[in-house]
């Protein structure tokens, strides 16, 4: 079978100068930075029809990389999309159980991921690309890119749970940072909490922490961007602006 030849743009910088397996593997939208890390580790990435388990292998222009198997090539252009999750939904791709999926509301040719996931119960603004370097710096807490959420809680929060909570919390899985916390004059069982990282369920928990239960999750922002105009289930496109602002948090600018 004839190679068809590439029309994309060469992704070296310059004649003697390749990029990194992992980065090539994230951009080109199959999966994070984090996740081709693991892949290759796991032998389950070949160049040119041999395995490679080398993090710092550097590819030419002209190498085959397949996963499994399957060859990876390069999206022709990068997708950037916000969507308000609906309750019931999950962030992965393929389920065991066949539950609803955001793909299931976001169906698209290109490859797209999300960035970090929220849980089935949690609603709000999520992030969807194919910009795999992207995803792997916005959910990096180096970056510390900031989520606010709206919580609802089974009682009133007390004001020594607050500042405890505000000054970081021991999880089972670490310290989480400190972060801002706000609680409705109208209704001290709603908070607002900003966090600069992603901890897996890291709001259910630090709550839980201190004997509450969240009744209700709602992200409202991620790194700036809202879905306030957007209904449940609805998406839109991000603006150039949008990405370019996006880019410019984590340094891609």
């Amino acid at each position: 079978m004839k190679k068809e030849k590439s029309k994309k743009k060469s992704l070296a910088k310059s004649k003697n100068e390749g990029i990194r397996i992992n980065k090539f593997i994230a951009s080109s939208g199959y999966c994070s930075r984090r996740k081709a890390d693991e892949l290759i580790t796991d032998g389950r990435v070949s160049v040119n029809g041999k395995i490679i388990i080398e993090l710092g292998t550097i590819l030419k222009e002209s190498d085959i990389v397949k996963i499994d198997g399957s060859e990876i090539k390069h999206s022709a252009r990068h997708k950037y999309i916000i969507l308000n999750k609906p309750k019931d939904f999950i962030c992965t791709k393929k389920d065991e159980l066949s539950r609803k999926t955001v793909f299931d509301i976001v169906k698209s040719n290109e490859s797209l991921l999300t960035v970090g996931r929220l849980d089935r119960n949690t609603t709000g603004v999520i992030l969807l690309t194919n910009d795999g370097e992207l995803i792997f710096r916005l959910t990096h807490p180096k970056y510390g890119i900031e989520r606010t959420y709206l919580v609802n809680l089974d009682k009133p929060l007390d004001e020594k749970s607050a500042q405890a909570i505000s000054k970081g919390v021991d999880l089972e899985d670490g310290r989480t940072s400190p972060c801002e916390l706000l609680i409705s004059p109208e209704d001290n069982k709603k908070v607002i909490l900003l966090l600069r990282e992603g901890k897996n369920r890291e709001v259910r928990r630090i709550f839980e922490h201190f004997n509450y239960k969240v009744k209700q999750l709602d992200r409202k922002s991620f790194a700036g961007l809202s879905a306030s105009k957007l209904r449940r289930g609805e998406y839109r496109h991000l603006s150039r602006i949008e990405v370019n602002n996006l880019k410019r948090l984590v340094d891609l600018e």
